[in-house]
C-alpha cells in the first residue's frame, strides 16, 4: 500500500510541476489516474473579469517592471497563492520587510500540497503582486525583492 501511495504522490507532483489537468500512470498490476477538480477552474473564473480589461496594459509594462521593482520571486508551478501559513496567521512578508535568501515568503497550493516559496535573494520586499487565493501560473511573479 505504501508503494501505491508513493506512486500517487509522484504523479500528483508531476501534475503540479507540469500544470496538467489529467494524468494516468500504470504498471504491472497497478493503475493510478488523477483529474484536477473543477474547483480550481471556479477559482480562476472570478479573476478573469478583472484580468481581461487590464490584459493589454500589464503586457506592455511587464518587461520594465522587474528592473524597477527588483528581483522577481516567481511561482515554480500553477496553483493557488497564499501569503500566510494559515488563515489566522500573519503574512510571511509585507511590502517593506527585509528578507534573507532562503526565507519562506509564500505558499503555492497545488494538488492539495502546500509548497513553500523561498526568497532567491536577500533584500527588501518592494511589491507583492499576487493576491491571497489567486490562481497563479508557473513563472508568474508573486513579489519582488530589491
Amino acid at each position: 500500500m505504501s508503494d501505491l501511495k508513493r506512486r500517487m504522490d509522484e504523479l500528483a507532483g508531476l501534475m503540479a510541476e507540469f500544470g496538467l489537468d489529467e494524468a494516468e500512470w500504470s504498471g504491472p498490476g497497478w493503475r493510478v489516474a488523477f483529474r484536477r477538480r473543477r474547483a480550481a477552474a471556479a477559482v480562476a473564473a472570478p479573476l478573469a473579469p478583472e484580468a481581461e480589461p487590464e490584459a493589454a496594459e500589464p503586457v506592455s509594462e511587464q518587461p520594465s517592471a522587474p528592473r524597477s521593482l527588483g528581483t522577481p520571486v516567481s511561482s515554480p508551478m500553477a496553483g493557488v497563492f497564499y501569503a500566510t501559513p494559515s488563515p489566522s496567521a500573519p503574512p510571511f512578508v509585507k511590502e517593506g520587510d527585509s528578507v534573507v535568501a532562503g526565507q519562506v515568503v509564500a505558499i503555492i497550493e497545488a494538488m492539495k500540497v502546500m509548497n513553500e516559496i523561498t526568497a532567491p535573494v536577500s533584500g527588501k520586499v518592494t511589491s507583492i503582486v499576487a493576491r491571497p487565493g489567486q490562481l497563479v501560473e508557473a513563472g508568474q511573479p508573486l513579489l519582488y525583492i530589491a
